[in-house]
C-alpha cells in the first residue's frame, strides 16, 4: 500500500491560532478539535480520525511554506514539530517541504 500524503500549507500564518485553523482546514480534522496543542495531538493521534486505508498504509503531512512561521514563531514552531513527531507513533509522519 502506498502512503497516503496530505499537505499542510502554512503560507500566510503568523500565529498560533493561524495554525490551529489551517491544521483544521488543510487537515480535515472534525469540527470538535479544539485548537490548542494538546488537541492537536490527541487527533491527529486517533486513527478514527483518518480513513481506515489511510491509517493501514501510514500518512505523511507534508508541511510547506512552514519557514516564515518558524521564524516568527520559533518556540510555537517547536511546539508544532513535537506535536507532530509524537503522532509519528500512530502512522502519521512529519515532512517539511520547500517554499517552491
Amino acid at each position: 500500500m502506498t502512503e497516503v500524503v496530505v499537505t499542510l500549507d502554512l503560507d500566510g500564518v503568523t500565529d498560533k491560532a493561524g495554525l490551529m485553523e489551517r491544521c483544521a482546514l488543510d487537515l480535515r480534522l472534525p469540527e470538535y478539535f479544539g485548537r490548542n496543542w494538546d488537541a492537536l495531538a490527541d487527533v491527529l493521534s486517533d486513527p478514527g480520525v483518518w480513513p481506515a486505508e489511510a491509517v493501514e498504509a501510514g500518512i505523511v503531512v507534508v508541511v510547506r511554506h512552514w519557514e516564515s512561521y518558524a521564524e516568527a514563531r520559533p518556540e510555537e514552531w517547536a511546539v508544532a514539530r513535537e506535536v507532530f513527531s509524537e503522532a509519528s507513533v500512530a502512522s502519521v509522519a512529519l515532512a517539511l517541504g520547500g517554499t517552491s
